[in-house]
């Protein structure tokens, strides 16, 4: 790991949240390194007879609190930095939701779009061959990420179940509906954040409608549109990878998101929705109330963050705000809620997946939600008090929430004062 990685900027929040609680130190040296990341290469057969390596990792954080959970990605731009960060999110944002888990991730440095579904298929396959040892319903349960798909996990579902001989539907969550998947998983990153949304709406400043600007217009911030227009609040820019699109008055999203099903840019379809074309990095800088970034990690910097106006940041995407970057949004008196709590919904909604395909026993759509609705609103409330009764900010209120429950845990295994007596 290189001087100021991703890692180790992440690990300032530990930090951070470890200097508000008495903790042992034997907390903070289990939790400053992952506990195993493995790393291999993808030979897979090309449509054109050739053969081609991708490199693939899976690791495993923390699995203190139970079996390591978390999402696999296939982009061209991943590294090993980037997915034991993601794991050790993980492991704070299972705890903040007080989910069974510990945090763990994968990934695939592969550009998808540049596969045939075939390869694609063949690609999925071949990562859970490598990682059949890894994963397991009580060991490792892998979800979608970045550009994977509930097909993906059913492919990688299935070779599970070829490689072991059984039918083990808990091993994988995000997977198709038919295929022992969960109602509700589509929209629950996006739905888990609106609920929070509106359920401190008061005390954030954002009674009544509000105004929305969404940079990254995937799954997270279409979902999160759909639901923010549904409850009267006005969308008035998003981005994709291409560009930007702004409209004082609102946009259509009924039409935004049919456009983008049928493969056009935000862009293209900003005439016909009477939008302007701005830069995708000036989304960040609209007039708007909430600003929601669910795109990468790392878009909001020490760069740009005094050009945000909204007066609450959604973190809909994982570490999309540098630390820098959130010491001036808190100087400016800007609220983050920050992802290890306001992206959890889909993790949450995983481990109902789980529960289910264990159970054999599933729930309709309606209890999904309530589920759902009840601990965001719960976790929320809790670390909104934290952050008030400590005069610090929402995302070291979530780490400190997070941090002492995986305290609890560590130090019920021993740590020194018990073993030096």
């Amino acid at each position: 790991m290189t001087d100021d990685s991703l890692l180790d900027r992440a690990l300032v929040r530990l930090e951070e949240a470890a200097s508000h609680l008495q903790i042992d130190q034997d907390v903070i040296e289990k939790l400053k390194y992952p506990r195993e990341t493995t790393k291999t290469r993808l030979l897979i057969r090309m449509d054109d007879g050739s053969r081609k390596s991708f490199l693939a990792w899976r690791c495993r954080y923390d699995d203190t609190r139970g079996p390591t959970k978390g999402g696999i990605r296939f982009h061209p731009e991943s590294t090993i930095e980037e997915v034991e960060t993601l794991a050790f999110w993980m492991t704070f944002k299972c705890a903040v939701m007080n989910l069974p888990y510990g945090g763990g991730k994968g990934a695939v440095r592969v550009d998808p779009h540049t596969l045939s579904k075939t390869e694609l298929e063949r690609l999925s396959r071949a990562y859970m061959q490598a990682f059949a040892t890894t994963v397991g319903p009580d060991r490792d349960i892998p979800a979608p990420d970045v550009y994977t798909n509930a097909m993906i996990m059913g492919w990688m579902a299935d070779e599970y179940n070829q490689i072991t001989g059984s039918v083990t539907p808990a091993v994988i969550t995000g997977k198709p509906i038919a295929l022992g998947g969960s109602l509700g998983r589509n929209d629950a990153t996006a739905r888990g954040g609106f609920y929070l949304v509106r359920h401190l709406a008061e005390e954030l400043g954002l009674a009544g409608s509000h105004t929305v600007a969404i940079q990254g217009f995937g799954n997270a911030g279409q979902f999160y549109a759909q639901l923010a227009a549904a409850d009267g609040h006005r969308i008035v820019a998003v981005s994709d990878s291409t560009g930007a699109i702004y409209r004082p008055g609102g946009l259509d999203v009924t039409r935004l998101i049919a456009g983008k099903t049928a493969g056009r840019r935000v862009t293209e379809l900003a005439a016909e929705l009477g939008a302007t074309i701005i830069p995708a990095d000036e989304l960040i800088g609209v007039e708007a109330d909430l600003l929601v970034p669910a795109a990468l990690e790392e878009m909001i910097t020490q760069a740009n963050a005094a050009t945000v106006k909204a007066r609450v940041v959604l973190e809909l995407a994982n570490g999309p705000v540098t630390a820098e970057a959130d010491k001036i949004l808190s100087e400016r008196g800007v609220i983050v809620l920050p992802d290890i709590l306001a992206n959890a919904g889909g993790v949450t909604v995983s481990y109902f997946e789980w529960v289910q395909n264990r159970q054999g026993f599933y729930w309709d759509l309606e209890e999904i939600h309530a589920r759902l609705k009840k601990m965001m609103e719960r976790e929320g409330r809790a670390v909104w008090d934290i952050a008030k009764d400590r005069s610090v900010s929402v995302r070291a209120a979530a780490y400190i929430h997070a941090l002492g429950r995986l305290s609890t845990a560590i130090e019920a295994h021993g740590t020194q004062p018990f073993f030096a007596g």
